[in-house]
């Protein structure tokens, strides 16, 4: 039997993931690549391949849950932008998911293109410890006061 928290958790893990989907059902299609990358970062995050699967095959919409702390906000972007450059392609309608979820989040706009030109240039994603540090600069930047 599963402990609240463990249940908890492992919905903290799905809605990690359902975001990912959320943007990459933004343009109507879920692109092979996007799918391996939705796989390689549920295996990172400790999900199972059948979980991350029946996400993808759900017929369900989904719609985007706000991280309750700014940390937490910033690693759901770090994955985000790791799928609008999955396919290789940055989509207008990527753009706008990425500009509403900041939104939603009570981001600045401006750290889209922060994160897409500067942080993700070419869809490199920085090393964790680098991370940390551009965390803390998009606190101080784009966090609305």
């Amino acid at each position: 039997m599963k402990g609240f928290f463990e249940n908890q958790y492992l919905s903290y893990k799905k809605n990690h993931i359902k975001n990912l989907l959320a943007l990459a059902k933004a343009d109507g299609f879920v692109h092979t690549k996007e799918q391996k990358m939705l796989f390689k970062i549920g295996k990172r995050i400790g999900l199972k391949e059948r979980q991350v699967q029946e996400l993808i095959d759900s017929k369900e919409k989904f719609t985007v849950n706000v991280p309750d702390n700014f940390r937490d906000q910033m690693n759901v972007l770090y994955d985000v932008m790791q799928m609008v450059w999955a396919d290789g392609v940055v989509e207008k309608s990527e753009i706008k998911f990425c500009e509403d979820l900041v939104k939603e989040f009570g981001l600045k706009k401006d750290i889209v293109k922060w994160l897409l030109q500067e942080v993700f240039e070419k869809g490199t994603p920085p090393p964790a410890d680098e991370w940390a540090d551009l965390t803390k600069d998009a606190q101080k930047m784009f966090l609305k006061k």
